[in-house]
C-alpha cells in the first residue's frame, strides 16, 4: 500500500494507524498546493479532490476521506481492537466520533489554514474551536484513556492530529486539561513517534 500525506495533516491518523497495525507500506509527500507529489506525480490523478489522505491499495484501488480510510484499515485487522465489532453500539460510538471530529472540529480549524482566521476573524474562529474541544473534555472527563474507554482505536489516532492542530494556530488547551493530557497520552504512544518522525515532525 502507499499513503498519499502532508506533514502534520489529517493524513497522519492513517498514517498513525497503519504504523499501529504494522502494515508494510510505503508513504508519499504531496505538495497540495501544487497537486504534485514528491516524485512529481500528478496528485489529482490519485485524488481528483486534491486533498490528503488517499491510500493506494495493493489491487491499485484507491481510498479517500480519512474517516473512511481508518475504519478499513482497522476492519481488515480485527484482531488490532483498533475498532469494534460492525453492529455494535460500541462501534456506533466510534463513528460517532469519526464523524465529529471530521465535519465539526476538523472543519473549525479551517480558517486558521485557509487565511480566514486573521484579524477580527481571529476570535470567533477560536471560539468555535474551543467549541468542539469542548465537547470531547466532556467525553474525556469521565477519567477514561481513550474515546470508547481504555482501549485506543482509529478514532483517538483522528482526535490527536486534530486536536495538536492547536499547537500550531496559537490556540492553548489550559482549558480542556482531560483532552490536554490525551493528546500528550497518544503523542507518546511508540507508533505515533514512529510516524511523527517519518514525516519529519519529531
Amino acid at each position: 500500500m502507499k499513503l498519499y500525506y502532508k506533514p502534520g495533516a489529517c493524513s497522519l491518523a492513517s498514517h498513525i494507524v497503519l504504523r499501529e497495525l504494522g502494515h508494510d507500506f510505503d508513504i508519499e509527500k504531496v505538495d497540495t498546493d501544487i497537486k504534485k507529489t514528491e516524485n512529481g506525480e500528478d496528485f489529482l490523478q490519485v485524488n481528483p479532490n486534491g486533498y490528503v489522505p488517499a491510500l493506494k491499495l495493493d489491487n491499485g484501488e484507491v481510498l479517500t476521506e480519512g474517516a473512511a480510510i481508518l475504519q478499513y484499515l482497522a476492519d481488515q485487522n480485527p484482531e488490532s481492537g483498533l475498532t469494534p465489532a460492525t453492529g455494535s453500539v460500541e462501534r456506533a460510538r466510534l463513528q460517532e466520533h469519526l464523524n465529529f471530529i471530521s465535519s465539526e472540529l476538523h472543519k473549525a480549524f479551517s480558517p486558521f489554514f485557509s487565511g480566514n482566521a486573521d484579524g477580527d476573524a481571529r476570535q470567533p474562529a477560536e471560539e468555535n474551536v474551543a467549541k468542539k474541544l469542548a465537547h470531547f473534555e466532556k467525553v474525556l472527563s469521565d477519567g477514561r484513556s481513550y474515546l470508547l474507554g481504555d482501549s485506543f482505536s482509529v478514532a483517538d489516532a483522528y482526535l490527536f492530529v486534530v486536536s495538536n492542530w492547536s499547537n500550531f494556530v496559537g490556540i492553548n488547551l489550559d482549558k480542556v486539561p482531560h483532552l490536554a493530557a490525551f493528546v500528550k497520552r497518544v503523542a507518546a504512544r511508540e507508533k505515533t513517534q514512529t510516524a511523527l518522525a517519518a514525516e519529519g515532525l519529531a
